[in-house]
């Protein structure tokens, strides 16, 4: 399997040398992308199935360090080609096209030589738990589809194994997950393996015969299956916790700052760039976040004095935290408010655009296997030619800590007008080449999701003044984000320091403070994205309000942010300013 995968560099510099050059630039262009795209594809047979392509359903990604190789020498191919190609010939849209791919392109490349692949996870996901979703991911419906099943389930093992060896290869450097973020990390891999193979998640595609599959032949499938799982799956895991709990957290880092790595300032300020796509340092951000969280605080006290309350803000927080009245008494309640949330906004969305997706979603938990380490809620998306809906999970694990007073915000963010919404009418986009299609930028992402929090205000919600401070202890979780993961990974914070930061100034739960700065730890640089993001888009917002005065339609300005799929934020900016030179022409005729 991994042999054949990497050829295709070969392959590769074979097929730009007789199509790139000579076709026109424009032309040149779109194969390019079209051959990247593919490559892409075999390179990564799950990202293949979680956009929808089948070919490779019955192969797992090959991670060892020679295919990292290949694939930094096919990267540094594609950017020589792109390089070549006359950038001024190009149009308008092929030059944002050409800028993104670019920065893709180098991006990968340079979290290649950083060997990133070497901490294959965070405190809360990674290769693992990519490998328990596969009974939910893979299409299970033919003979085909449960033969690739189990040709994936056989090759878990030295997935594992290969991963084992990335991680070794770190170690040896210096290159590792910080370990106080390793607490309860081998328990989540226990669970996996520790039920017999009849109870394990990976059987439960076997539970019913598909009507289309005949008896005998289902039969060979689950004794074959009984014997994977049982033989090799889980076992693999049970290996697996061994590996973690015996060898790898042992040796980990007592450091915490990404700077602490090998070239950690440099990795650092990659990862800024990475997830912020604008150009600003570590001390700039950190600022900004003070700022914002300054800003905050002063609101949130206004509701604090709104409500009567007499006491300070400490108790206040206090109160929240520990009144049975603000959290659900089961699971199921839990759910039931989330999704009525879901379907009030969902009568609200034509208020705030004039183009809506016709991929639906649903509301289910945080799978329990996962959840103890998991952050409170998740958007999952779904390709859109499968016959699943998208999925805003919320976790109902420690009901006591998931306070309803924030679900109003977790939900407009999470599901709509946020991350569903953006993602599926992305996928729509049938004209942007497909790794566009396929983008996720995080800085407009999660600017979006943070954004659609606020837009509440604006039809209806947060009616509650209690549900309103959630929401303001969410902004305030995303500011202080800019604070905590600057000062983490650039000035020698402490996790202590992070999570009295949060404490102080949030009503969130103490465990999801301490879930949540575990995953600023292990993820340098992502929790920038959410309050950078949402700052210029209400910047870009203010500029055009002003700009169009009682001209300026909130439906339009919002179709105008998505209608181009998931862009860096100078790219958004520029366009937005397309938007409002258009719209100033068409008023004024």
């Amino acid at each position: 399997m991994i042999k054949a995968g990497q050829k295709f560099v070969a392959i590769l510099a074979l097929c730009l040398s007789l199509s790139v050059l000579a076709s026109s630039p424009g032309q040149a262009l779109k194969q390019l992308f079209e051959l990247e795209w593919q490559t892409r594809l075999k390179q990564s047979p799950l990202l293949a199935t979680d956009v929808g392509e089948n070919r490779y359903n019955h192969l797992l990604d090959a991670v060892t360090e020679t295919s990292y190789s290949h694939w930094a020498e096919g990267t540094e191919s594609f950017l020589n080609k792109l390089e070549k190609l006359d950038f001024n010939a190009l149009s308008p849209q092929d030059k944002v096209n050409y800028r993104i791919f670019k920065a893709q392109l180098q991006q990968r490349l340079s979290d290649l030589n950083f060997k990133s692949y070497q901490i294959p996870f965070t405190s809360d996901s990674g290769f693992h738990t990519e490998i328990m979703r596969l009974p939910q991911q893979q299409p299970l419906k033919s003979e085909l589809d449960f033969d690739n099943y189990l040709s994936r389930l056989q090759q878990i093992p030295d997935y594992f194994e290969q991963n084992k060896a990335n991680m070794r290869a770190g170690l040896a450097r210096g290159f590792s997950m910080p370990k106080a973020v390793m607490k309860g990390f081998p328990g989540v891999l226990e669970k996996a393996y520790k039920s017999r193979w009849e109870a394990s998640e990976f059987w439960r595609p076997f539970k019913q015969r598909p009507t289309n599959i005949n008896r005998d032949k289902w039969l060979k499938l689950t004794a074959k299956a009984k014997i994977v799982i049982s033989e090799q799956v889980l076992p693999a895991f049970k290996s697996l916790q061994r590996f973690f709990s015996e060898e790898y957290i042992p040796a980990t880092r007592t450091s915490l700052g990404a700077n602490e790595l090998p070239d950690g300032d440099a990795y650092y300020a990659s990862q800024i760039t990475r997830y912020t796509t604008l150009e600003l340092d570590a001390n700039e951000i950190h600022q900004i976040g003070l700022d914002e969280m300054a800003r905050i605080r002063s609101e949130m006290q206004q509701i604090i004095k709104q409500l009567g309350y007499s006491g300070s803000f400490k108790d206040f927080v206090e109160f929240l935290r520990s009144s049975p009245q603000f959290y659900p008494k089961s699971a199921t309640e839990l759910l039931k408010e989330a999704s009525y949330i879901a379907k009030k906004m969902d009568g609200q969305l034509p208020r705030l655009f004039t183009r809506l997706p016709r991929q639906p979603y649903t509301v289910e938990p945080v799978p329990e296997s996962i959840a103890p380490k998991y952050t409170t809620g998740r958007y999952v998306s779904a390709p859109i030619s499968s016959e699943r809906a998208g999925t805003y999970w919320v976790n109902t694990y420690a009901l006591d800590k998931r306070p309803l007073y924030v679900l109003e915000a977790l939900t407009l963010h999470e599901a709509v007008p946020g991350h569903h919404l953006q993602n599926a009418l992305n996928q729509e986009l049938s004209e942007l080449p497909e790794f566009r299609r396929h983008s996720y930028i995080s800085a407009f992402g999660e600017g979006w999701g943070l954004y659609s929090e606020r837009l509440g205000l604006e039809v209806g919600f947060y009616q509650d003044p209690y549900s309103n401070f959630g929401r303001l202890t969410y902004e305030m979780w995303r500011a202080a984000r800019l604070v905590i993961d600057t000062g983490i990974h650039t000035k020698g914070w402490s996790r202590e320091q992070a999570i009295e930061l949060l404490e102080n100034n949030s009503a969130l739960s103490t465990h999801n403070i301490r879930t949540e700065v575990d995953r600023y730890i292990s993820w340098p640089g992502q929790a920038l994205s959410y309050k950078l993001g949402e700052l210029k888009i209400r910047e870009l917002r203010a500029k055009a309000e002003k700009r169009l005065a009682a001209k300026f339609d909130i439906r339009l300005f919002h179709d105008a942010i998505l209608k181009n799929g998931s862009v860096p934020l100078p790219v958004l900016e520029q366009q937005i300013e397309d938007y409002i030179e258009a719209q100033a022409v068409r008023v004024n005729n």
